[in-house]
């Protein structure tokens, strides 16, 4: 499972003319599957993102994690962070989840991190999104439960 953490002062999503998920002072996830993940790879990446310290404390420095702010989480899903650009010019995606085991995993990471009492909003899985941001910092983290950066 592969995520690039964003810290936010707000962020949205829209499909079409709907807005699907919105927050204020938080984390925008985009959330990437791939074929051997299972439950404990969210379970890695709950832990992780939530508790991650990358909120300014008193002194600016970055200390404090989504939970101790209070902070918000936009969760989208994104297929195209398993793109293998390494051959050719055009991206291979075929490490990429199916989209029956993807939206599983998906749901399964919003499930839980909505079980840590934080509000989440959501990308729709498989739609056009549009993903508005305003990136405080910046700050970007990129993550992958099989710690390979």
């Amino acid at each position: 499972m592969r995520a690039v953490v964003q810290r936010v002062s707000s962020s949205k999503v829209t499909v079409g003319d709907r807005v699907t998920g919105q927050i204020n002072k938080g984390l925008l996830v985009l959330l990437g599957v791939t074929h051997e993940d299972t439950s404990k790879d969210v379970d890695y990446m709950i832990d992780k993102i939530l508790n991650l310290r990358i909120f300014e404390d008193e002194n600016e420095k970055m200390n404090l994690s989504l939970k101790d702010v209070g902070g918000e989480l936009l969760v989208v899903s994104q297929f195209t962070l398993y793109g293998d650009c390494r051959k050719g010019k055009r991206p291979s995606f075929t490490n990429a989840a199916r989209p029956d085991v993807a939206t599983k995993l998906y749901e399964e990471f919003v499930q839980k991190a909505k079980n840590n009492d934080i509000v989440v909003g959501t990308g729709e899985f498989g739609a056009h999104m549009m993903v508005d941001l305003t990136n405080d910092g910046p700050v970007t983290i990129l993550l992958e439960s099989n710690k390979a950066f």
